[in-house]
């Protein structure tokens, strides 16, 4: 199952609005002999993909794959009539598919004579690469994650406005590597105003990565003259969170990083709509200048967002920190 998430995570941002499954087909001695992912839309999924390259070693044999194999006729045929078809006589799947149209292939694998296990290292999945697209599933709505950087006393910037580097040369790096997986990027139009972004993915170099998300502005506001992305952003002029996400998912957007700024941020935890936070902190101290969120509604302690956090660990010299909202 580890092999499959690894196949999941290869493809996570290229997929949308299908989820990026991973699947490892095993032969009767249990070697691995198949992997496989899912493809763009209108490809092969990933339990065909794997079957493919298994052959004819995949008779007998059992295919681990980290979503339950669907049942429907879509753009592809049933992955289910894949495998039963290839001689798959075990079938493990992490998470079953909470998508109704295309639920039910565990039953329909069973009542053809398939042994069907579920749950092996759920939780890996979930938190992992099909973590957005499950929410989109469940909810309707792209997965939004906050992504900022700040000083260890909760500052974006200082107080002229500078913020290039709060973070590390390594964080950066993250971010961008982290951006090729993603369907869009976000910012508010103060942001193009103050930083002029491009939100692109960059390598080392500065060079641009082959694969780029959707970069999107929202804002009454028109962007200035020469902006980076006058031409090529998706322009949303409302104010609304939810507005913004139902034009981003009539779009086919499951995953969503927001970047800026802090008024942005705050509207959308205002109308509850960040479903992770994605903390940079770095070791500095910058006393004054504006904080990571503004107007985010909460007025007393007892109003507070409280998070759980699932994961902390060092970014070279920063800390990252990544939360969910609690439920």
């Amino acid at each position: 199952m580890a092999l499959a998430i690894a196949e999941s995570e290869r493809v996570r941002g290229t997929t949308s609005p299908n989820p990026p499954v991973g699947c490892v087909i095993l032969d009767e001695d249990g070697k691995a002999v198949g992997f496989g992912a899912t493809q763009p839309v209108g490809g092969s999924h990933a339990e065909v993909m794997a079957l493919k390259e298994a052959g004819t070693k995949a008779r007998g044999g059992t295919a681990v794959v980290t979503l339950e194999p669907c049942a429907h006729y879509g753009r592809t045929p049933p992955c289910t009539e894949a495998l039963r078809e290839a001689g798959i006589k075990h079938v493990v799947h992490a998470i079953s598919d909470p998508n109704p149209r295309a639920a039910g292939g565990a039953k329909v694998l069973e009542e053809a004579g398939v042994t069907v296990e579920s749950g092996l290292l759920a939780d890996d999945v979930a938190k992992g690469p099909l973590r957005a697209w499950l929410h989109y599933a469940r909810t309707g709505r792209p997965h939004v994650t906050w992504k900022y950087a700040a000083s260890l006393d909760g500052r974006i910037a200082a107080s002229d406005g500078t913020s290039q580097w709060i973070s590390s040369e390594t964080s950066r790096k993250e971010v961008h590597d982290l951006r090729t997986k993603l369907d869009a990027i976000m910012v508010g139009t103060n942001t193009v105003r103050t930083d002029d972004p491009a939100l692109t993915a960059r390598d080392a170099g500065g060079m641009p990565l082959p694969r780029q998300p959707l970069p999107v502005v929202v804002g009454m506001s028109d962007l200035p003259g020469g902006a980076k992305l006058q031409q090529t952003a998706l322009h949303l002029r409302t104010h609304d969170p939810d507005t913004v996400l139902k034009a981003l998912a009539e779009r086919g957007v499951v995953d969503v990083l927001l970047e800026g700024g802090p008024t942005l941020a705050g509207a959308f935890l205002r109308a509850g709509r960040i479903d992770r936070v994605l903390a940079y902190v770095a070791p500095a101290l910058l006393g004054d200048g504006p904080a990571a969120v503004l107007g985010a509604g909460v007025s007393t302690i007892t109003d507070a967002v409280r998070l759980t956090v699932e994961d902390v660990t060092m970014s070279g010299p920063d800390l990252r920190i990544s939360a969910v909202p609690q439920t």
